[in-house]
């Protein structure tokens, strides 16, 4: 993912470590792409989750003494704590990490029309490359979660629905495909002569 690529990059971060993934999407941004990130709550991050609840538990508690309207301000949803950890990694003070910034977005699930997009993976930033097999590991969702965030079941939900959508797509596709190929293996004792002359003009 290194270099600068007219199309929008539109990656499933499922099964991938924040950190690891934020780094990438980072410089992938400065770079001048646009990046979209989905199904942001079933990120990884290493380490169980009573750790990383307390972690974050610690961080709820830093607040502006005079105003905390000034901040820090502690956002619970998943694809916030991914736009956060990212903002963290490049200059977002100046105006060409305000522009980096305004490239990405992130998502909880897969909304529409992302759905229908082929959606990549970062094997670098994966969690089954990255993590010594056995080692503790959380989900962002759960955690959220377990801090605040209220759309859990309703994300879970509509990601059921669209699982069941996009299976029942495939399988009519494949159908599809199967019904051609039948068809075609019937016509091709009447077709054979045109198929020929077809081909002797270069047409394979």
């Amino acid at each position: 993912m290194t270099g600068f690529s007219e199309k929008p990059i539109l990656i499933d971060a499922r099964g991938h470590l924040l950190g690891r993934l934020a780094a990438i999407v980072a410089k992938t941004i400065l770079q001048g792409n646009n990046v979209t990130v989905v199904r942001a709550e079933q990120l990884n991050i290493s380490g169980n989750i009573f750790r990383n609840k307390l972690k974050y538990m610690s961080f709820l508690r830093k607040r502006c003494n005079v105003n905390p309207a000034r901040g820090p301000f502690h956002f619970r949803a998943p694809s916030k704590i991914f736009w956060k950890t990212v903002r963290g990694m490049i200059p977002h003070k100046t105006q060409r990490g305000k522009d980096a910034l305004s490239r990405l977005k992130v998502y909880e699930g897969v909304p529409p029309p992302y759905d229908r997009r082929k959606r990549l993976v970062v094997p670098g930033a994966m969690r089954v490359m990255c993590l010594k097999p056995g080692r503790k590991y959380c989900h962002v969702g759960r955690l959220s979660h377990e801090v605040g965030w209220k759309y859990n079941a309703v994300v879970r939900t509509l990601e059921n629905k669209r699982r069941v959508r996009s299976i029942l797509e495939v399988q009519r596709r494949n159908k599809l495909k199967k019904l051609t190929k039948q068809a075609g293996e019937s016509v091709t004792k009447a077709t054979t002569p045109y198929t020929a002359i077809i081909n002797s003009f270069g047409y394979n």
